[in-house]
C-alpha cells in the first residue's frame, strides 16, 4: 500500500471514530507532512480521496473541514421540479447551466427521448450543486414548438416556473425509468462523483394536459447522494 493510502485510510479511521467531529478540521497540510514525515504531495493525494469520498470539503483559507454526507429524500412519484425539491428541503443548492443549443432531433435521439425525427427542440445541460458538490446532472430536450423562446437565466432559475408562469402550459404528468447506470466520461468530468463507478439515471417523458410531450430529460445522481422514495397504495379489488 502507497503512504497516501495508509494515510487516506489512518485520517478515515479517525473521522469515522470521530476523533475529527463533523464540523471540525483535520489538521493543517505542514501538520500532516511533519506528523506522517511525507511530502506535501503525498498529503494532498490522501486528502483528495477523502474528499472524494465525501468525508471533507477543502475550505479556501481554512483548511479541510470534516462534514456529513447526508442523504436527500428524491420523490419519485410526484411531477416536482428541482428548484421546488430545493425550496421544500431546505438544500443549500446551485446551477450551473453548462449549455443551451438548439438541434434537431435524429433518429437516435428519437428513440430516446420520444420525439419525433426532424423536431426542433432545446437541449439545455445543466449541474445541479449541493453542499458545494455537483451531484446531479440534467440533460433536457424541449420543444421548441411550445417553448419557441429560453434563455440561460430561465434555465439556471426555473424552466417549470417559465412555462407554467409565463407561457400558461398545464403541466400534467410523466412517464419515468430509473436505472443504475455505468458512469460515462460525461458525468465523471461534470459531477463530483469520485471514485464511484455508478449513477443514478432517472428519465422522464413530460407531457402537458392536452396530452402533448413537452420535455424529455435525464436525470444523473451521485449515487450516495439521493434515496429514491415512493408512495404506494394497494388496489382494492372489485367485491363483485
Amino acid at each position: 500500500m502507497k503512504k497516501y493510502q495508509e494515510i487516506f485510510y489512518k485520517l478515515k479511521q479517525q473521522i469515522q471514530a470521530e476523533t475529527y467531529p463533523v464540523g471540525n478540521f483535520l489538521p493543517s497540510e505542514h501538520e500532516l507532512m511533519a506528523l506522517y514525515g511525507v511530502s506535501r504531495d503525498t498529503v494532498r493525494k490522501a486528502l483528495k480521496n477523502l474528499q472524494e469520498e465525501g468525508l471533507i470539503r477543502k475550505i479556501r483559507g481554512q483548511g479541510s473541514q470534516v462534514i456529513q454526507e447526508e442523504t436527500v429524500n428524491f420523490p419519485v412519484s410526484n411531477l416536482t421540479s428541482y428548484q421546488e425539491l430545493v425550496t421544500e428541503l431546505g438544500l443549500q443548492s446551485k446551477t450551473n447551466v453548462v449549455s443551451l443549443d438548439k438541434i434537431i432531433i435524429d433518429k437516435k435521439t428519437a428513440l430516446l427521448t420520444g420525439f419525433p425525427e426532424f423536431r426542433l427542440v432545446w437541449k439545455v445541460v445543466r449541474q445541479r450543486v449541493v453542499d458545494d458538490q455537483v451531484s446531479v446532472l440534467d440533460t433536457d430536450y424541449l420543444d421548441m414548438e411550445l417553448i419557441p423562446r429560453l434563455s440561460r437565466d430561465i434555465a439556471e432559475q426555473s424552466i417549470y416556473a417559465y412555462l407554467e408562469g409565463e407561457l400558461k402550459l398545464v403541466i400534467a404528468y410523466a412517464q419515468k425509468e430509473i436505472t443504475i447506470d455505468k458512469a460515462r466520461d460525461h458525468d465523471k468530468i461534470l459531477m463530483d462523483i469520485g471514485k464511484d463507478p455508478y449513477v443514478v439515471s432517472v428519465k422522464s417523458k413530460v407531457y402537458l394536459q392536452d396530452g402533448r410531450q413537452f420535455q424529455f430529460t435525464e436525470s444523473r445522481h451521485k449515487l450516495e447522494k439521493f434515496r429514491f422514495v415512493d408512495f404506494a397504495r394497494r388496489q382494492q379489488a372489485d367485491p363483485h
